[in-house]
């Protein structure tokens, strides 16, 4: 088989090479090419480099190559994949920054609360404009694979306004199930079934099945008490488990962000949170993660090019959804996984314009969700608060209307549950004016927006948050690395 896949935000170099080894784990898919591309000419050499060594290593006949072009990158293209985070960490560092000035203390902040909507108005303008390309460039009833979040507000954006297939792809649902499996004793992954379903970062196990066996909410509640690791690193899940019934995919750090009642007062958070890894809840752990991940990568590249020389292990394949699509749908062997896609009915109980992610069957005919599925009513009632900020923030992001990204900030549970609105309003023009560069559609708000900051007599506060860490060095990095290995 020979047909072009086009990364866009290859620059993501890690993710990009994970989903490149995958690909090549299918023995059709040798005579592929990748297009690769960035904003970054740097970061594009660094993967191609990279991957250049992959196909060599393997005497592989894969062709890479590597362009600032856009438009060039998707010519043709079959299958469209994107890895992009606007503003880079730039911007990220203000959605993290500028709200905790207001008191809202975030993890992730990159699905929705203050810092994900304000991703989102970055993002939402570009996808659209990877779509425009792919329209009219790419190869007709082309495929785009998004990665990138906001997944929910990013799919929706390209489904509903872009008008191109698209698909929306995320890991959480896979990584809670192996949580699931190791707390019930499970000897494999294969040995657990299970029907998850809700919308990206909250999406809910509401069927589990061990060897066959039903597995009910007290079962899977004492297991994970009883877990010597889990019962410490993902308290407010469990008790999210306790309260609500079923398990949530998304972890401990996530999740949190996205209720109104573990994280609006200093004092609990350190209540439920785990220090132990930056996901289990950390201040800006996310984004403390990724500072060191690009430092490191920046100051170790020579050691991965060197380990880009390894044999491609089909064994190894990843359970990132890309590869397994890619096959089921040029090869017809059957995928099952979970998927961003419009609901339409899918989820009796969310709205039909929503963006969910539910199971789903791949073959040459293409994705074919599972409907009629009906969520429990507090895993709809938590959806659906989400889903309103989504809609308002999507429209916000096409409009360019301050106002109604402004309400949509207030209508975000835990922004909700911390700030007033007198808050919320400044917080917003704070993070409009500080992101102006990446926010086209708000140029016109921008100047209004200064001189209410100017005259404001909303008070703020300087604060690091309720468990914040300071981005390790390299030479931190390293010892910590040594120590580990040293262990072992």
């Amino acid at each position: 088989m020979s047909f072009k896949i086009a990364i866009i935000g290859a620059g993501s170099v890690g993710f990009t090479k994970k989903l490149f080894t995958d690909i090549l784990c299918v023995p059709e898919f040798k005579d592929v090419e990748f297009a690769l591309t960035d904003l970054s000419e740097h970061n594009l050499q660094m993967i191609k480099a990279i991957l250049d060594k992959i196909v060599q290593s393997n005497k592989l006949p894969t062709r890479v190559t590597a362009t600032t072009d856009r438009r060039k990158a998707l010519e043709g293209a079959r299958y469209i994949i994107s890895c992009v985070r606007v503003g880079g960490l730039e911007a990220y560092a203000d959605d993290i920054r500028i709200p905790l000035k207001y008191g809202i203390d975030q993890c992730v902040g990159d699905t929705i609360c203050a810092g994900g909507i304000l991703y989102g108005q970055r993002n939402i303008p570009v996808i659209l404009d990877f779509c425009r390309d792919i329209r009219e460039v790419a190869e007709p009833g082309a495929k785009f694979l998004n990665y990138a979040n906001p997944m929910a507000m990013n799919t929706w954006a390209a489904i509903e306004y872009g008008k191109v297939d698209t698909v929306g792809l995320c890991h959480g649902v896979q990584h809670g199930a192996e949580q699931i499996a190791e707390v019930l004793g499970a000897r494999s992954l294969s040995d657990l079934d299970y029907v998850c379903s809700g919308i990206n970062h909250q999406t809910w196990f509401i069927d589990l099945r061990l060897n066959g066996r039903k597995i009910g909410k007290d079962e899977l509640f004492a297991a994970f008490e009883a877990h010597p690791v889990y019962s410490q690193q993902e308290k407010l899940r469990i008790d999210v488990l306790k309260r609500f019934g079923v398990y949530s995919t998304e972890s401990n750090g996530h999740l949190s962000e996205y209720l109104p009642w573990y994280r609006k007062r200093p004092e609990e958070i350190t209540k439920w949170i785990d220090m132990s890894d930056w996901i289990h809840g950390e201040t800006g752990g996310y984004l403390r993660h990724s500072t060191e991940t690009r430092n490191w990568f920046e100051t170790e590249f020579p050691q991965f090019l060197e380990s880009a020389s390894k044999p491609i292990d089909p064994s190894r394949r990843s359970n990132e959804h890309a590869s397994h699509i890619l096959e089921a749908l040029e090869t017809n062997r059957v995928y099952r996984g979970h998927f961003n896609v419009k609901n339409n009915g899918i989820i009796t109980n969310l709205p039909a314009d929503a963006v969910i992610e539910s199971p789903g069957f791949v073959d040459r005919f293409g994705i074919n969700m599972v409907s009629g599925i009906t969520l429990p009513e507090a895993c709809a009632a938590t959806c659906i608060s989400s889903i309103n900020v989504q809609r308002m923030s999507v429209h916000a992001a096409l409009s360019g209307d301050i106002e109604l990204l402004k309400l949509a900030v207030l209508h975000d549970p835990l922004v909700g549950a911390v700030s007033t609105p007198e808050e919320v309003w400044q917080m917003v023009d704070e993070m409009v004016v500080a992101q102006a560069s990446w926010l086209p559609q708000y140029a016109d708000a921008v100047p209004a927006a200064q001189e209410r900051l100017s005259k404001s007599s909303v008070k703020t506060r300087d604060w690091a948050g309720a468990a914040r860490r300071s981005v390790r060095s390299i030479e931190e990095l390293r010892a910590e690395k040594a120590a580990l290995k040293q262990a072992v």
